[in-house]
């Protein structure tokens, strides 16, 4: 398994159990360096995503766990008098790109020898971890926030797994797993574990094989960030191994109403000090604080990327313009419409967008 340790004391992660953060001093854990990418080791006879499995960091005895993620359309539209190619992640099996990261997460939990876990989520995750558990015989309670969208709630115990509803905003949930995974609980958490991290890598794999080279732009929704963290470190693999000459201009977008990446990105620590977890449509991206907010700074600072924000009246009408093009997603996945409009010109060809969540699963706050 590719080295990880504590981000703050550098304490290895240790051989057995699975803690979501250091014993010793609290700290994140994450990969000691970035992983390798090597074309000669895509294994085409993979199932989803695990033809990359090379990439992974996982240990051999890992199982391969798959619905079939990845190898999602790049599909290109009109978007203010510019061609844009948008990456279709809503197809994934649970309905959005969490898959990919539950991929790794999952078989590295299992291959510990675990049998239940707890998750926390605002609805995406949650539907993903509970899809993969369900295909690995893994017992999942997911703890989400009562706001959360119905179809998703839904979706989560569709698949078997138990769900606590949680009172207040998202970071309630989040603090009420931690209560429980301080007590002996292994938490399969999204955004303390970086084990889903090589799994949002591969989408950045796919795209370079679906353009024949790296795109000039990359939009993408951001709350955790966790995804835009991902994909960078994927374009960098793909660039050490000498797959791209370049890496791509990222683009992290978030609603106005929790922009805390956006705020300190733009203004410093002044920023950050008037954000807060606001009442947003885009649930998806409403987190407040993001815990890999440090290092998804420096992946955008050493990339030239660019935060931006979008007011909550324009997330719906970009909601509609997409579907106008074919594109069914969630208003999560909407505020790129906002970023392309304020972009539009001024972005190197080709641009990606992604397209993270289905449109399924939010049917409007009244029948929620």
């Amino acid at each position: 398994m590719n080295a990880i340790h504590c981000i703050n004391c550098h304490l290895q992660y240790p051989d057995t159990d699975i803690p979501y953060r250091c014993p010793r001093c609290g700290g994140l854990f994450d990969f000691e360096a970035l992983w390798s990418f090597d074309p000669s080791q895509v294994d085409s006879g993979q199932p989803g995503i695990w033809r990359y499995r090379h990439t992974f960091g996982l240990p051999d005895d890992a199982p391969t766990i798959s619905l079939g993620e990845g190898n999602t359309p790049l599909l290109w539209a009109q978007a203010f008098g510019k061609k844009v190619a948008f990456k279709c992640e809503y197809l994934n099996p649970s309905g959005s790109f969490k898959d990919r990261g539950s991929v790794p997460l999952v078989s590295f939990i299992r291959s510990r020898g675990v049998e239940s876990a707890v998750e926390d989520s605002s609805g995406n995750a949650g539907a993903s971890f509970a899809a993969y558990a369900a295909r690995a015989g893994l017992k999942a309670q997911v703890y989400i926030p009562d706001s959360a969208s119905g179809p998703k709630r839904r979706q989560i115990e569709a698949y078997g797994a138990e769900v606590v509803r949680i009172m207040g905003p998202r970071s309630n949930a989040a603090e009420a797993v931690r209560r429980v995974a301080d007590q002996g609980a292994v938490y399969a958490s999204h955004a303390y574990l970086p084990f889903n991290l090589p799994g949002y890598a591969t989408i950045a794999y796919e795209i370079v094989e679906q353009l024949n080279g790296a795109p000039g732009t990359l939009i993408t929704p951001v709350g955790q960030g966790g995804l835009l963290l991902g994909v960078a470190r994927g374009f960098q693999a793909l660039q050490e191994a000498g797959a791209i000459s370049k890496m791509p201009v990222l683009i992290g977008v978030q609603a106005r109403a929790c922009s805390p990446l956006w705020a300190l990105y733009n203004y410093g620590s002044t920023g950050l000090g008037w954000s807060v977890e606001g009442q947003t449509l885009a649930e998806g991206i409403r987190v407040f604080p993001p815990l890999r907010g440090d290092s998804v700074l420096r992946a955008m600072t050493a990339n030239q990327g660019i935060f931006l924000a979008v007011d909550e009246e324009d997330i719906l009408p970009g909601r509609e313009a997409l579907a106008h093009l074919g594109f069914y997603v969630e208003p999560t996945s909407a505020v790129i419409w906002s970023a392309l409009e304020q972009l539009a010109g001024r972005m190197p060809d080709p641009v990606v967008v992604l397209l993270t969540g289905s449109g399924f699963k939010w049917i409007g706050t009244a029948a929620n």
